[in-house]
């Protein structure tokens, strides 16, 4: 009986037996032309379901059900669109070999033609500082240029860079200084005398000045975002322009602007140095944008977006890298506390040539002052010494101000007076005051508040001298020559608690009480208010101490630790 399925029992076909298992049918020799494709056709559709057509391999024994028997196993089917995928993608590989190799040939000839040009550079550059002619004693002067755009802003930035001057001046016959500035709506002599008329600083031999074009490179407002950035690499063409105008032996960065230093070192040919009041970027920054904290994220949109902030995020630590490799070009490098040294110091990673110098407070002139018992007055005053910047947080203090006239109560003697004193270095600067003074008008304060702006050193000095309280609120302020001054002056100073204020100003000293610390507006109106409380001669024992802690931020100290760390420069 023959099963269902099965090749039918002809003798024309035999069935040989394959070394798999398997037996092949072969089926006898057809017709050709047209009568043996009519009998292909009839015979495929006469055959049963299920049934192989002649000449297919055939399983040995019982054929399975109809339906399920295989024509082709599956992955024939897909072999050939494998093979051709193979082949597509050695071809492909093949394609960006051929382009990838021109291409680094290509970029190895041009980083070749940059370096011999940045080299051909540096050569013009040594060639001008030999041509420079020489002094009087026959010996050519050594040129130490200063970058400071903005020396005419009357800040404590800017009495660093007059005494570091001044010292140079008296340390080094041989020396002539240069700085580098901005302030074109100035003439050389009237911004020394400037200098001479804000901080009693006199020069012992004139100054060059090397007035830049380009400062606008290095504004804020020029970059609404990526502004690090942004002045940073403005800051390098601002760099090349004074580069340009004037080469020097020795430069020294001494506002910040560091990108500039491996500019001045590899292509100028230079001894590089620099002072630095605040790191660019700092691993406190990084923490509040990981936080997504408003106060370093410019747009609310990137504080609320999570994919904005973790962006803005990898942003700083990029800038936080290549701020690092910048600044470790430096010979040597100062730093104005211990707080701006253990950024450096985590940024930089030049510790062995990195060194704290307290910037010059001129505490000689306010020591003058003589320290008494206060007498019954009808007017305590509160004086804030600060530029008026976003970062000095004068909204602060007139808040807390406010608060504390509102819990003071009515009627009571004396009455209180807050006096901000600051510099405005521009437009921008005086739109701020103005703000300030609508705030004084909205909390009902503005006839008891008073704004001295650029005033000179005589009148700061006479309102420090009257003043009961010195007032800062800087967020990690740097270091805090305001704090200093007030302190020297007499007042009981009352500062963030945070930064240099908090780690090498305001601590006790001989075990003594030498200020005092707040953080926001609820705990600066209670710290006042407890100040006021105290007695005279409790007040009088804290002044005192503060006054004798202040010598070790004296021009003295200052020109001495200056001349050691510059030293390896001169040699």
């Amino acid at each position: 009986m023959q099963h269902h399925g099965a090749p039918p029992n002809n003798p024309l076909h035999s069935t040989p037996s394959t070394g798999c298992g398997l037996r092949v049918c072969w089926a006898g020799p057809g017709r050709a032309g047209g009568q043996g494709s009519s009998r292909r056709q009839r015979r495929r559709r006469s055959r049963p379901s299920g049934t192989l057509p002649a000449g297919s391999r055939c399983p040995v024994g019982p054929a399975p059900p109809a339906g399920n028997l295989p024509f082709r196993r599956e992955g024939d089917a897909a072999l050939p669109k494998m093979v051709a995928g193979g082949l597509c993608l050695c071809g492909l590989l093949r394609l960006l070999c051929s382009l990838l190799l021109p291409a680094l040939f290509l970029s190895g000839i041009l980083c070749i033609c940059l370096v011999v040009l940045l080299w051909g550079v540096r050569l013009w550059i040594q060639r001008r500082k030999q041509l420079r002619s020489a002094g009087r004693d026959g010996k050519r002067p050594l040129l130490v240029a200063f970058f400071h755009p903005y020396c005419n802003a009357g800040g404590g930035g800017e009495r660093v860079l007059w005494c570091a001057i001044r010292t140079l001046q008296k340390k080094y016959r041989n020396v002539t200084c240069v700085v580098y500035t901005g302030d074109r709506d100035a003439t050389g002599e009237e911004i020394v005398e400037g200098a001479f008329r804000r901080f009693n600083i006199k020069l012992i031999h004139p100054v060059k000045f090397v007035f830049l074009e380009k400062r606008f490179l290095v504004e804020a407002s020029l970059y609404p975002h990526f502004t690090l950035l942004g002045q940073s690499l403005g800051s390098v063409f601002l760099g090349w322009e004074a580069l340009l105008k004037c080469a020097p032996d020795i430069y020294i960065d001494s506002m910040g602007y560091a990108f500039t230093i491996p500019l001045f070192k590899y292509l100028g040919g230079c001894r590089v140095g620099c002072y630095v009041h605040y790191p660019t970027i700092s691993t406190d920054m990084l923490a509040v944008v990981r936080n997504q904290d408003t106060r370093f994220n410019n747009a609310a949109f990137i504080t609320s977006s999570p994919l904005f902030s973790k962006f803005k995020l990898v942003y700083y630590y990029f800038f936080a890298f290549m701020y690092g490799l910048v600044g470790s070009c430096s010979d040597v490098v100062m730093v104005n506390s211990s707080w701006t040294l253990n950024h450096i110091l985590s940024l930089w990673r030049v510790g062995a040539c990195t060194s704290v110098v307290y910037p010059p407070c001129d505490v000689q002139a306010f020591l003058d002052i003589p320290l008494e018992v206060e007498k019954s007055t009808s007017e305590y005053s509160i004086v804030s010494v600060s530029q008026f910047r976003p970062e000095k947080d004068h909204p602060l203090q007139i808040r807390a101000f406010a608060k504390l006239l509102k819990e003071k109560r009515v009627g009571q003697q004396p009455s209180l007076k807050l006096i901000l004193i600051g510099g405005c270095r521009n437009q921008r600067d005086e739109e701020r005051v103005n703000n300030l003074k609508r705030l004084c008008e909205e909390l009902g304060v503005s006839d008891d508040v008073v704004f001295r702006i650029n005033i000179p050193f005589e009148e700061l000095k006479r309102h420090l001298a009257e003043a009961t309280i010195g007032l800062h609120t800087m967020w990690n302020e740097h270091f805090g020559i305001g704090v200093v001054e007030c302190m020297a002056a007499g007042t009981v100073i009352l500062a963030h608690n945070s930064g240099g204020p908090k780690l090498d100003i305001v601590v006790r000293h001989e075990g003594r009480v030498t200020g005092f610390l707040a953080e926001d507006e609820d705990s600066y109106a209670e710290t006042m208010a407890y100040i006021f409380s105290l007695p005279p001669e409790k007040r009088l024992e804290i002044r005192e101490s503060a006054r004798r802690s202040v010598h070790r931020f004296s021009d003295q100290h200052f020109e001495d630790t200056f001349l050691l760390s510059v030293e390896p420069l001169f040699k």
